[in-house]
């Protein structure tokens, strides 16, 4: 049961170190900053979109074409950054740092309720409802900033 336990948490652990380039890129840490236009999003069937844009380096310079995010709109303009490949370009601000942190606030809210079942499996019965409580607070706070998270990417 130790094994599925180190599992649960390695699970968690990897939803944020995988975000850990989006969120470089989208606080402005890495990248060339600039603005992305996108110019068209085509519909891949089930609800499924591919976006392509310009960039425009704040720099100066040509426009580079890039990918955009799946979830833009055809003629939306935003501040963006440029991957070091520079092959996309990741919104940057409020709305960039909370689509960058969807995966990390996705782990915390995986971990809600590891306390919970690591008592309940090495069977300690003290202090199991506090657990479960911080479990529910933590699975609800971190799963809606998740949601809102999805819907600003």
């Amino acid at each position: 049961m130790g094994f599925l336990l180190a599992l649960w948490l390695l699970l968690a652990l990897a939803c944020g170190w995988s975000a850990v380039d989006d969120l470089r890129l989208a606080t402005g840490s890495v990248g060339a900053p600039g603005v992305l236009e996108v110019t068209d999003c085509t519909d891949l069937g089930e609800g499924r979109y591919d976006c392509n844009g310009l960039f425009r380096p704040d720099a100066g310079g040509d426009p580079i074409a890039v990918d955009a995010s799946p979830d833009s709109s055809a003629g939306e303009v935003v501040a963006a950054q440029l991957t070091a490949a520079g092959d996309r370009a990741v919104p940057t601000g409020t709305t960039g740092v909370l689509a960058a942190l969807t995966l990390p606030f996705l782990g915390v809210a995986l971990l809600g309720y590891l306390p919970w079942t690591t008592a309940v499996v090495l069977g300690t019965r003290r202090g199991r409802r506090g657990l479960a409580v911080l479990g529910h607070v933590v699975t609800l706070v971190f799963g809606t900033a998740t949601i809102v998270g999805l819907v600003l990417s």
